[in-house]
């Protein structure tokens, strides 16, 4: 019997396994009911007493030896079982919170996607910016108001430099980069130094278009922004402009659509006027076209700009323009349907 305990402890040593299921058939062969250590202990039982002290002693530890050697065996087909499969053990558990994009992106996305299938090019510039592109190139007096540190947020090291106060700067690089035609649309963030209320922020964003050809008109203008408005708001909107004045156009216009909320007819939304203000356009200015290299003789071209936020405020009814900057997840999940 000592021999065929030596024998098996030896076997013990070469034992190896590919797979759990190789590994468990070994453990079933050892030390299962009809395994080699059951047969063993029935042995036992039939030697002399003189000898079961010693005897019991090797059993006990070639059945430790033996679980030993399964258990090694069945970690080992586990681990290689992970490794060769395509799980990756690194990655964030299941379920996955999926995040939703923010409002303004929902909104600046279907601005760009309309004016898009109008032609317009996506063109981008920097948010920090030097004053040419931002004011001189857009025909801004010296002494215009926008100017003023009260209204802009200057570089105290550089007084020249300034965080951007409409995206009609990248315009003017675009203008004085390539020549007509161009039609464009400038989305991005500026700043204005005003204090954060419900209505006002210090930083907001912007849409603004610019289309500069031969022989566009203002009758050109109107049309773009109909079919933009409708678009954005419904077939049934409609859309009427009020004189105004801007720097970089001549002649400038504000642009009104029918509430959407009463139809027309007037309600606490649109101030019982029936009409809600959306943005600002006009013909571009031939100084502003000069100043940038283009011909004013030979080419005409029309601007527009809208912020994000206020299309956004009517589109979803968002009366606090704070929130769309305060990371609030109660507020932007209810833009998940949006998405």
């Amino acid at each position: 019997m000592i021999t065929k305990i030596e024998q098996l402890t030896a076997e013990i040593g070469s034992l190896h396994a590919n797979t759990a299921e190789e590994a468990e058939q070994l453990r079933i062969k050892y030390l299962g009911r009809k395994g080699i250590m059951n047969d063993l202990m029935e042995e036992f039982r039939n030697v002399s007493p003189e000898q079961k002290r010693e005897l019991g002693q090797r059993i006990n530890a070639l059945k430790q030896a033996i679980t030993a050697k399964i258990n090694e065996l069945k970690e080992n087909a586990a681990v290689e079982s992970n490794c060769s499969s395509s799980v990756d053990l690194t990655r964030t558990p299941y379920p996955i919170h999926l995040g939703t994009r923010h409002p303004l992106t929902i909104v600046k996305n279907e601005i760009v996607d309309i004016f898009s299938r109008l032609g317009f090019t996506l063109a981008e510039g920097p948010e920090v910016e030097d004053d040419w592109h931002v004011y001189s190139s857009m025909n801004f007096a010296d002494d215009h108001p926008a100017r003023d540190m009260q209204d802009t947020f200057f570089v105290e090291a550089r007084p020249d430099i300034i965080l951007r106060s409409h995206t009609s700067s990248v315009q003017a690089r675009v203008m004085e980069s390539q020549q007509p035609p161009i039609r464009i649309i400038c989305p991005g963030r500026v700043y204005r130094n005003e204090a954060i209320s419900a209505r006002a922020h210090c930083f907001f964003h912007q849409v603004e278009g610019l289309y500069i050809d031969k022989n566009v008109s203002f009758t050109d203008l109107k049309q773009v922004l109909l079919l933009f408005a409708q678009e954005m708001f419904g077939e049934e909107t409609q859309i009427r402009l009020r004189p105004s004045y801007f720097p970089f156009t001549e002649p400038s216009a504000e642009m009104d659509i029918s509430c959407h909320l009463c139809g027309g007819k007037g309600c606490s939304f649109c101030k019982h006027t029936g009409w809600v203000e959306i943005l600002g356009c006009g013909m571009v200015d031939p100084a502003v076209l000069e100043a940038n290299g283009i011909d004013s003789k030979m080419y005409t071209g029309y601007a527009f700009g809208m912020g994000i936020e206020r299309i956004t405020n009517l589109k979803y009814q968002v009366k606090d323009l704070r929130m769309f900057s305060e990371n609030d997840v109660r507020f932007l999940d209810e833009f998940k349907s949006a998405n």
